[in-house]
């Protein structure tokens, strides 16, 4: 299975998190590539979308995954499958909210989720890189076999 990793990141956190899963993605015998700048000439339905993002603002998207997220309101994502990680500080009231905007936004445009996403605190996991890792690890059989 390969997994397109749609990155977005204010302060680097991100990009560190979609590393280390593209690493656990592929130390499982898969395949996957990071992107830093997404864009959707990278989306093919047949790979699964791993949208990755922090939060910034008040609940706003990183600049680099903004127009990503404007362009997928285009489309017709049915038959996309999809997973979404987001970063933030439970310490705000946004918290996650990037995360959870790009959910709604895959969801409504007709993108499958394969697993709950995964919504990692900062303040309680200072190396969210581990946790993310540990959790993909788990989840992988099981979006194995919801694709297979």
């Amino acid at each position: 299975m390969h997994f397109d990793i749609m990155v977005g990141s204010v302060l680097g956190a991100s990009e560190y998190v979609a590393e280390a899963l593209l690493a656990s993605i592929k130390a499982a015998g898969h395949d996957g590539e990071c992107h830093f700048e997404p864009s959707v000439s990278s989306l093919n339905k047949a790979n699964i979308l791993l949208i990755c993002t922090s939060t910034h603002g008040a609940g706003d998207l990183p600049d680099n995954i903004e127009n990503y997220a404007k362009d997928l309101a285009k489309l017709d994502l049915s038959g996309v499958n999809a997973i979404v990680i987001g970063l933030g500080d439970s310490s705000y009231d946004t918290y996650c909210g990037a995360a959870m905007k790009m959910e709604t936004l895959i969801v409504q445009q007709g993108a499958t989720l394969l697993t709950e996403p995964l919504h990692i605190d900062v303040l309680n996991h200072p190396i969210p890189e581990d946790t993310a890792v540990e959790w993909i690890e788990e989840q992988l059989p099981l979006i194995l076999e919801k694709t297979s």
